[in-house]
């Protein structure tokens, strides 16, 4: 029996034997060996060629491709301030706003003196024999406690009172318009229990007053002022 070896493909040897070709009834002919040989060879050939291809390697030293640039991101509008704040910012007038700390302002000077009538009773706050800069008044005929502070004009102010625990913005109305080209009496009433009333007298250590066309007050929280009060409750 003559074998014969074919070109190593796939590196496998491939052995063609004639008893291969020898079956039932059939027997191979020389002549036809070659062509045998030849198909063989191309079976092998197309049983090689499933093989998947592989990546061919980067180039050494070649420079990577850049990362793409990210896209410009639109500008975005600045977010509008919850309700709540923007009407706190509303509620709060340009004075106090532009002081960093009002418990750091000097304090006016002056003193409070006491007195009582058969209406009430009433505190002042100034320098002996000058006109007082602020009056608190318990008028027991309305019954309210008033303060009186000396403007001009003839129609309501803004006017705002800050202590240590309440800041609050409220309206100061003339007590006598006809008067012109004259200091009269702004006044800013209170109900007996309003509780603004109980943060001024309990204040740590001052309160401060703001009006419209008239000089700030910074003024200092004495005992008088809790009297006064508890003369109209």
């Amino acid at each position: 029996m003559r074998t014969f070896d074919l070109p190593v493909v796939c590196a496998e040897l491939l052995v063609v034997t004639a008893a291969l070709f020898h079956t039932r009834g059939m027997k191979i002919n020389r002549s036809t060996l070659p062509v045998v040989l030849l198909m063989a060879s191309a079976f092998a050939l197309a049983g090689c060629s499933g093989s998947p291809p592989q990546p061919s390697p980067a180039p050494r030293g070649g420079t990577a491709a850049p990362a793409p640039r990210p896209l410009p991101q639109p500008a975005q509008a600045p977010r509008p301030a919850p309700p709540q704040q923007q009407q706190q910012q509303q509620q709060m007038p340009t004075q106090y706003a532009n002081t960093a700390n009002w418990r750091d302002l000097p304090l006016t000077q002056g003193n409070w003196t006491y007195s009582a009538d058969n209406t009430g009773s009433a505190v002042r706050f100034g320098q002996p024999g000058a006109a007082p800069l602020l009056v608190v008044r318990c008028d027991r005929t309305r019954p309210a406690i008033v303060m009186q502070r000396p403007g001009f004009g003839a129609s309501q102010v803004p006017a705002t009172i800050t202590t240590s625990s309440t800041l609050r913005r409220l309206t100061a109305a003339p007590a006598n318009p006809a008067v012109q080209n004259a200091a009269i009496p702004f006044e800013i009433a209170f109900a007996v229990r309003d509780p603004l009333l109980d943060a001024i007298a309990f204040s740590r250590g001052r309160f401060m007053l703001e009006m419209g066309g008239a000089q700030t007050l910074v003024l200092p929280a004495w005992s008088e002022l809790g009297r006064v009060i508890e003369d109209c409750r």
